[in-house]
């Protein structure tokens, strides 16, 4: 089994759980899906980079093979943006529980089996 195919299928796993957690109706579900999904494109980002082993990141005239910094810096930037992101949508989840009383994504409270009973 080759590394390429581990990092697709990591890749995989994390963007259909991201999917799958972000369309559910609770906030922190929604949250840790968004997150995940962060996660599978940096993830991305990075083995799309073509990473080269002990190469310099800068090139010169005596140098034959060197390694692109350009996808370690849009991954530390994506990972800077996804914490004040993750950040900013829990304290609006924050609210929005404490305005309502529900952390449902609609604003409406749960609808169970014993509320129809009664």
């Amino acid at each position: 089994m080759s590394l390429e195919f581990l990092v697709a299928s990591a890749i995989a796993v994390l963007t259909s759980a991201g999917i799958w957690l972000t369309l559910r109706g609770r906030t922190f579900q929604v949250v840790l899906g968004l997150a995940m999904l962060s996660y599978a494109i940096n993830v991305f980002l990075f083995a799309m980079g073509r990473l080269v082993i002990d190469k310099p990141p800068i090139w010169g005239k005596d140098v034959t093979e060197y390694a692109d910094p350009l996808p370690q810096a849009l991954v530390l930037t994506a990972i800077v943006i996804a914490f004040g992101m993750t950040a900013l949508v829990v304290v609006l989840a924050l609210r929005t529980f404490l305005e309502t009383g529900t952390d449902q994504v609609d604003g409406l409270a749960d609808v169970t089996a014993d509320d129809d009973a009664a």
